[in-house]
């Protein structure tokens, strides 16, 4: 009994195909502040160094790799920052960037919009899922006719911080569909080389099973799409589990039991499966279908019920191939339609897909990044803004230069004029992230 509830734990875990992780970039260096400090270099000026690039976070697709089990045990990743600038005009070394390697066939989701960043099909895919800060500028950027002496220099941009969902779907070109003990894992495994487990009971299939048939002088990727009952396109069951993986399928085959033998209606089984496909997803239930008609050798296959269940199918648009996978009755027919239906679907031109795609570039650029916001709270002008930030991070509270300068963006922004307008005269407060100072006319 210990074993075998061991057993069934490890086989839980080894197909994992979803996972949630943080991924964070690296922070941008900060610019330096510094001066030349030669003998005999009369007046020295500014020589402050620029900050290094944070390094970004690579989201990349790797063949070797078949589950997501890597990120069930780290959730968190984070590149490196980039180095502060040095004194004598020397960059700070830029942050290394972070890969993280995932199967082919993974889908990054941006966990907020719910929406699809990219979708990894090939080995070698990527996607630069979080971009590095940029470098904050040094001081010798600042220096003007009227500040030859600038003592403060630009802070780095912040490092971009977003969760996001690792979604693995299966790239087969067949897909096996159909009640759970109907004969799907068999008809794989007398396919293919493939050894699923295939047992009397519901739910033997609990991991997606993948083979290759290999047929005359090509071959092709068969799944077994295991967990589909009436009501999977809302969860039932391990429904949602496994639908995902039919969408990347060129062809299904829809596998009956035609003998009823779990005392179901062979008729009523094939309605249903299709309408949970059409419930999921139209683009899957217009997909190419091939009926198998399984456990042939349990009932006459000149008789009425075999008859009847062929006949209604038939009406459907739906070609019928009797089979028992067992003892590979009509196996090599089903496999040789599916090929067929393979040729036709490649001649195709790609459909495009049904999923809405997140700009994720869009909002790395984040178009109210430079707006700045004036508010009251306890009787100061509070001002906020996300540029404002990064210029109060850089400013220099001990210089008058430096404050003069984060003044003089506000007042660029017009945050100036509409604290006037809202009321503001000389002596009130003016509270920027926590740090307050008082209003003149001529600041």
């Amino acid at each position: 009994m210990y074993v075998g509830a061991c057993f069934s734990l490890w086989r839980k875990n080894m197909f994992v195909d979803r996972a949630k992780i943080e991924i964070a970039s690296g922070k941008g260096g900060n610019g330096a502040v510094s001066f030349r400090r030669e003998p005999f270099v009369p007046e020295g000026g500014p020589d402050g160094g620029d900050g290094g690039k944070g390094g970004d976070i690579i989201i990349k697709a790797d063949k070797n790799l078949r589950t997501l089990m890597d990120f069930k045990y780290k959730r968190k990743y984070e590149a490196e920052n980039g180095q502060d600038g040095m004194r004598k005009k020397r960059f700070g070394k830029d942050g290394k960037d972070l890969i993280i390697k995932v199967p082919k066939g993974t889908v990054v989701i941006d966990c907020d919009s719910g929406k699809i960043m990219k979708d990894l099909l090939e080995d070698g895919d990527f996607i630069v899922a979080a971009k590095g800060g940029r470098g904050g500028k040094g001081n010798t950027h600042f220096k003007n006719s009227v500040r030859q002496a600038p003592n403060f220099a630009e802070a780095g941009t912040a490092a971009k911080e977003r969760t996001v969902i690792l979604e693995l779907k299966m790239i087969a070109d067949v897909g096996l569909v159909g009640f759970p003990n109907v004969g799907k894992s068999s008809l794989l495994a007398v396919s293919t080389s493939a050894k699923p487990r295939i047992e009397n009971y519901h739910f033997t299939t609990i991991d997606p099973n993948l083979g290759v048939v290999k047929l005359h002088d090509t071959a092709f990727v068969m799944a077994d799409i295991a967990g589909i009952i009436e009501g999977a396109h809302r969860g039932l069951g391990l429904g949602l589990k496994f639908l995902k993986h039919i969408e990347r399928t060129k062809v299904l085959i829809h596998v009956v039991d035609v003998a009823g033998s779990e005392g179901r209606n062979p008729i009523e089984d094939f309605d249903k499966i299709n309408n949970e496909l059409n419930q999921y997803s139209k683009a899957v239930a217009k997909k190419p279908m091939i009926v198998a008609a399984n456990k042939i050798d349990l009932i006459d296959e000149k008789g009425e019920e075999y008859k009847a269940f062929k006949e209604y199918v038939e009406g459907k648009g739906y070609k019928v191939f009797p089979m028992s996978a067992p003892i590979n009755y009509g196996v090599s027919e089903i496999l040789n339609e599916a090929l067929s239906e393979l040729k036709k679907v490649e001649e195709l031109p790609p459909e495009e897909p049904e999923a809405e795609y997140f700009d994720f570039e869009l909002d790395d650029r984040d178009p109210e990044y430079k707006n700045v916001e004036v508010s009251m709270a306890d009787g100061a002008y509070v001002v906020t803004g996300k540029q404002l930030k990064k210029i109060f991070d850089s400013t220099n509270f001990n210089d008058f230069g430096s404050l003069r300068y984060l003044y003089k963006y506000m007042e660029k922004k017009g945050a100036i004029d509409k604290m006037i307008e809202m009321g503001m005269k000389e002596g009130d407060t003016i509270r920027v992230f926590g740090y307050e100072f008082e209003y003149y006319d001529e600041y």
